[in-house]
């Protein structure tokens, strides 16, 4: 297959076009470095592209069985308000410039498969939430109701548009572990916020294999899809779960004010949560590769 992917550096573009270029598929990247992206993945053409100041380049498009679109300013820093212009552009106005050049590029693609994020449902209890829950409130639910209608434009041009709602993604390489660690190594790792939250996992081997199933399948793979494990679990089981792979203590609370000082409004990713349910992935018989947090934790840090 002819790939094109956007955000081909970041924790999940780079396993995914690993992946990719091991099964066979010419990739293409857009990237705002297009030297520094090609040094780091490899066989791949590397095309220039400013996701938020430019249409994206037809030609870097036409041609491809699917587009995999994974660029956007990183979430986890503190909420300023420059931060927040940058977090929402990077996905709006990103997906939007995205389309653009979509719909100038002659043959269009087959497949897009676009980023999104969990967080489009807002905070919730423990009620199991799947792809046909309403949109929560709050910065980041307004963000992803945005960039979702952004990318579903891919569908007036005959493309089949996968929205990808992306929970916790847990790698040994960086992202979610890696802010988690440091305390847990220290012995003093623990529960945040009372611990009672819903944690919506994933392994990054299972996050890839659904972008996978996803530019391979047929129309059934289409619309809203729960990136998440089967099983979602609270803050509380996984830090015991975390704490029981790196044979240190889990049992230092984190109280939530603490959490608020140190990151704001931001914070609220981190003390509140959805359990949400892969019900789209799972009616389609997806065999996940990592479900049991435990042994996917303790495989990570077996080395």
């Amino acid at each position: 297959m002819r790939i094109t992917v956007t955000g081909a550096t970041g924790l999940i573009g780079t396993q995914l076009v690993e992946e990719l270029l091991s099964r066979g598929d010419q990739v293409t990247v857009l990237a705002r470095n297009p030297h520094a992206a090609q040094e780091k993945l490899g066989s791949v053409e590397a095309v220039s592209w400013n996701p938020t100041t430019e249409q994206a380049p037809p030609e870097a498009l036409a041609h491809r069985d699917a587009v995999i679109h994974l660029a956007g300013e990183p979430v986890s820093q503190r909420w300023t308000a420059d931060a927040k212009n940058q977090i929402r552009e990077s996905r709006v106005a990103g997906t939007s410039n995205l389309i653009a050049g979509l719909r100038q590029a002659d043959p269009s693609p087959k497949t897009l498969v676009s980023g999104s994020a969990v967080g489009y449902y807002g905070a919730h209890g423990p009620e199991p939430v799947d792809e046909t829950a309403a949109p929560g409130e709050g910065f980041l639910a307004e963000v992803c109701v945005d960039w979702e209608k952004s990318a579903l434009e891919a569908t007036e041009l005959g493309i089949r548009t996968v929205l990808l709602r992306t929970g916790v993604v847990l790698s040994s390489e960086g992202g979610a572990l890696a802010k988690m660690l440091p305390p847990f190594k220290a012995g003093v790792g623990g529960p945040v916020a009372g611990g009672e939250q819903f944690v919506p996992w994933i392994h990054i081997d299972d996050i890839v294999g659904l972008i996978l199933a996803a530019i391979d399948g047929d129309d059934s793979w289409s619309g809203p899809l729960n990136a998440t494990a089967p099983v979602p679990v609270t803050n509380k089981q996984l830090s015991k779960a975390l704490g029981r792979a790196l044979h240190r203590p889990s049992i230092a609370p984190v109280p939530a004010f603490a959490i608020k000082l140190l990151y704001g409004e931001m914070s609220e990713i981190v003390t509140t949560g959805q359990n949400a349910i892969p019900s789209q992935a799972q009616s389609l018989g997806y065999g996940w590769k990592n479900p049991d947090l435990d042994l996917a934790l303790q495989e990570m840090f077996a080395s």
